[in-house]
């Protein structure tokens, strides 16, 4: 070991990173989801290899190609399986780690970088399931990627072009699948796991928030170790297994009795190969994205330009970039948050859910106007935060961890 350290620090990165990295002694279960966000990562990108070894990305072959991985490869249906739920895991855990940040004030001072990094490892992961989902060449698959692509044809003056361009056709097409696949299994990972490393180095500079929202590093004993913190590796490396064991059976349970998860995971239109003469009766994006795209339907076209509906969509993801800097309030965690920052963010989250339902079913006058008003719910969060932070009178933080 000694001859690998003074040839690269592999003893100092597992002190840095684990067995001397101090983490609050107060974590709860909201702690549990970034570990398995790294964990299903690990899973999309093995199984994501095994896949490649027999996926045909071309128009002619890559439908084929599925039904003979599910079929004739020796556990072929389970590597595909643990691929697709575990996107959809992805997008929970990640959704859910999301949540705990904005719980507990993870995005203020020192950790905006940590935050923005976050932010734009989401950014990309759903880049990366877009292209994804292209790439079984189903029904709802082409139908799905001809409308989410079309979209870009409603920014002004370049619109056209752009949307030609992501295509690389005039529809979508084999061209599009080969683009979609080259970024899917190479470009798009190594932008993924770059930010996670980044992430994780950033996170681990400034030190790891609590459910209280007090910085450990404030009280050191005379070894200058925090008063209320405990090394990350045994103790939380041991606890994750705990987390990890619980996500398995829920995971495992998915994969084995209803990987199509009622026709949510795996659309019932994707057992049919593309046909571009053949509309689906209702097209829908996969569920993690239907929140933003029933955002898109609720904004009416004007002079039957799509492109309002593209900018909120586009506003309700960049927001999240400038959150850190909106929370005006003095304390961070929601445990000592006034009550009008509690029913802004169950409002919040509420609001979410119910866009995400109703960009899954189809639109009617009465889902539109609902969307509508939580389209505003959602906004409202954001833009009225600097005020209701500010104002809202809030309980005293206490020096040290609660537990």
């Amino acid at each position: 070991m000694g001859w690998i350290d003074d040839r690269f620090p592999a003893t100092a990165m597992w002190e840095d990173h684990l067995s001397k990295y101090y983490a609050p002694k107060n974590f709860n279960f909201w702690y549990f989801f970034g570990s398995l966000a790294l964990l299903v990562l690990v899973n999309q990108i093995l199984t994501g290899v095994w896949l490649t070894m027999s996926y045909t990305p071309t128009s002619e072959g890559a439908f084929a190609s599925i039904e003979y991985i599910m079929r004739d490869v020796e556990y072929g249906w389970l590597l595909r399986y643990m691929h697709s739920t575990g996107a959809s895991a992805f997008f929970v855990v990640v959704y859910l780690h999301m949540l705990r940040g904005m719980m507990y004030g993870s995005y203020r001072k020192p950790r905006e970088l940590v935050w923005i990094f976050g932010m734009t490892i989401y950014l990309a992961l759903m880049a990366e399931a877009f292209m994804g989902y292209l790439l079984p060449w189903g029904q709802m698959s082409y139908w799905g990627a001809q409308v989410i692509v079309s979209l870009f044809s409603a920014v002004p003056w370049v619109g056209e072009d752009l949307a030609l361009w992501i295509r690389g056709d005039y529809l979508i097409s084999g061209i599009t699948l080969n683009r979609f696949f080259a970024l899917h299994v190479i470009a798009l990972p190594i932008v993924l796991l770059a930010l996670v490393v980044l992430h994780i180095i950033a996170l681990h500079e400034v030190g790891s928030n609590n459910p209280d929202g007090v910085e450990i590093k404030e009280k050191k004993d005379e070894n200058g170790v925090p008063l209320d913190g405990i090394p990350f590796h045994p103790y939380y490396s041991v606890k994750d297994i705990v987390g990890v064991v619980v996500f398995l059976f829920v995971f495992c349970a998915v994969i084995f009795f209803f990987p199509e998860g009622g026709g949510y995971l795996i659309e019932a239109p994707n057992f049919e190969p593309a046909n571009p003469l053949k509309t689906p009766e209702h097209i829908a994006p996969v569920w993690y994205f239907t929140p933003f795209y029933a955002m898109l339907r609720a904004i009416p076209p004007i002079a039957g330009s799509q492109f309002p509906g593209v900018v909120v969509m586009g506003g309700a993801i960049a927001i999240l970039f400038v959150l850190p800097w909106l929370d005006r309030s003095p304390v961070k965690s929601i445990r000592y948050k006034g009550v009008i920052s509690k029913v802004m963010l169950v409002v919040f989250c509420v609001s979410f859910v119910i866009l995400g339902y109703l960009g899954v079913v189809a639109s009617n006058p009465v889902r539109t106007l609902m969307a509508q008003i939580c389209t505003a719910l959602y906004f409202a969060y954001f833009f009225l935060m600097p005020i209701y932070t500010k104002m809202e009178s809030t309980k005293p933080v206490p020096e040290r961890v609660t537990g």
